[in-house]
């Protein structure tokens, strides 16, 4: 990670850290949300959302409420992806799940609690700029909602039930993981008063990123190791899970994110400033086996 993104990756853990609520009779949730923000993410769509408005020439501090606020909802999703019912996960970034660390009660209600903590955030942020601060809103809603990331989820229940097409598998990774992505390079760009030509630049960039971003952890699960994953790996095979990785094999799934990660640089190329943001892509299709 570059100096500039590292520096904006702690300035958003220093204000997540101050957000969060701790102690009182509601310790023990506290606690669990805090344990599953503050866990060393790597903070990809906060930095995505900064980078976007900085790329625009917006309101950093502004962008800063939203970008938390979008590692909240991030957060939520892994807690209740880890859950037995869900992926099973017992690991995430290297230490227990939440729902391993404080019982799977505490852990729904964790998420529950950090999603709709999330959009009080984005709430009150709007209020002080509804000109641009509704709308990064609406997107952050729709991203995270049954036509984005919960959608998605769905499909890729679904998918360790059946064999999935190519087809398939790009639209559950286009909402699982990809809607969020999209929906941070987007409100960043929203946020930084970008044309409806800058925000289809974001969009554009962003799909290509996140559906890589997706291709690069089937690959991971398969050839990674534990240890660089964060989580056990060969937990999709062991579900007789449809994933890129299954059927498309190692030699085509790296020959797709190099492809992918070429369209999204190509994409936002010709904006002045967006090096940050190609090398961002870059480092992405290249995270470790």
């Amino acid at each position: 990670m570059s100096a500039h993104r590292d520096a904006l990756a702690r300035e958003v853990n220093a204000v997540l850290d101050a957000l969060l609520p701790e102690g009182g009779e509601m310790s023990r949730l506290y606690e669990a949300m805090r344990y599953s923000v503050l866990n060393g993410g790597k903070r990809l769509r906060a930095v995505m959302l900064l980078e976007f408005c900085e790329l625009f020439g917006g309101d950093k501090e502004l962008a800063m409420r939203f970008a938390c606020a979008l590692e909240c909802i991030h957060a939520y999703s892994l807690i209740h992806d880890d859950l037995p019912c869900m992926d099973d996960d017992d690991m995430r970034r290297g230490k227990p799940s939440c729902h391993i660390a404080f019982g799977e009660n505490v852990a729904v209600l964790a998420g529950d609690a950090l999603q709709t903590f999330a959009f009080e955030q984005m709430a009150l942020a709007a209020a002080e700029r509804p000109s641009v601060g509704l709308e990064a809103l609406r997107v952050a809603a729709s991203a995270a909602g049954p036509a984005g990331m919960c959608g998605g989820q769905l499909l890729d229940l679904e998918n360790e039930t059946r064999r999935a097409s190519r087809a398939r598998l790009e639209i559950t990774c286009r909402l699982k993981t990809g809607a969020l992505i999209s929906a941070a390079c987007e409100m960043g760009a929203i946020l930084g008063g970008a044309d409806a030509a800058g925000r289809a630049a974001a969009r554009k960039y962003a799909e290509g990123v996140g559906l890589a971003f997706q291709v690069m952890d089937d690959l991971l699960d398969v050839v990674g190791s534990a240890e660089s994953f964060g989580k056990a790996t060969g937990a999709d095979a062991r579900r007789g899970k449809s994933t890129f990785a299954s059927e498309l094999g190692r030699e085509e799934c790296e020959r797709l994110i190099r492809s992918l990660t070429d369209g999204a640089a190509a994409t936002i190329r010709d904006i002045p400033g967006s090096e940050e943001l190609t090398a961002l892509a870059e480092e992405l299709a290249r995270r470790s086996f």
